[in-house]
């Protein structure tokens, strides 16, 4: 077999054509699957962190709204209120949080706070310093907090992982200047004022 028989069948193979889509179908098949895939993934995981937003914002804005105590039912019915319009597929933690602002000392602390779902509840000393987290107010003005935590698996994995998902929403009192708990026993709206010493005779005079 001469040279030029041995070039002349490698330009043959070169420019036929035959089974090109087939084998084009066969490499971007795959790709295009995997790219749907990815979109869908990417979408329902975006979705899913919109709603808990959406969800946790209406949380919010019902306990704002309240001009009446509020008690564990309550507590109880915004962690399912919250299950159902984020549609988890776990148990979601819910933590709502009544704090007050020192103007003077520029300082929050904590006047009643409770939790759904595993969160802890927080404390004067956790809140203190969340000037970068939280507006501004007047002296002893009040504010509703509302933290959400969740995790979601998405359906295909794509590298996404399982993701956690936590928000965070505050609003001020809409009709009434305080947000009260009561526990059954007791009513909280405001911190406890301390009592003044008792002043001797000479101080009275």
């Amino acid at each position: 077999m001469n040279v030029r028989l041995i070039l002349r069948k490698f330009r043959n193979f070169r420019d036929d054509q035959k089974g090109v889509i087939a084998i084009e179908t066969v490499i971007m098949i795959p790709i295009l699957i995997w790219g749907y895939i990815a979109m869908f993934t990417m979408f329902d995981t975006y979705r899913q962190y919109t709603t808990q937003q959406k969800a946790a914002y209406t949380i919010s804005d019902l306990i704002s709204r309240q001009v009446t105590p509020l008690d564990a039912d309550f507590i109880d019915g915004s962690h399912e209120l919250f299950m159902e319009l984020s549609r988890s597929d776990v148990v979601p933690g819910v933590r709502v949080t009544v704090v007050k602002y020192d103007f003077i000392n520029s300082e929050y602390a904590v006047i009643w706070s409770r939790t759904r779902g595993g969160m802890i509840g927080l404390q004067s000393q956790d809140v203190a310093e969340w000037t970068d987290r939280l507006p501004v107010l007047a002296q002893d003005d009040q504010i509703v907090i509302v933290e959400t935590r969740s995790t979601f698996t998405p359906v295909f994995n794509i590298g996404l992982g399982v993701r956690n998902i936590g928000n965070f929403v505050f609003t001020r009192p809409r009709y009434a200047t305080q947000v009260c708990y009561f526990d059954g026993f007791d009513e909280t709206c405001d911190l406890p004022t301390a009592v003044p010493p008792e002043a001797n005779d000479n101080e009275q005079a």
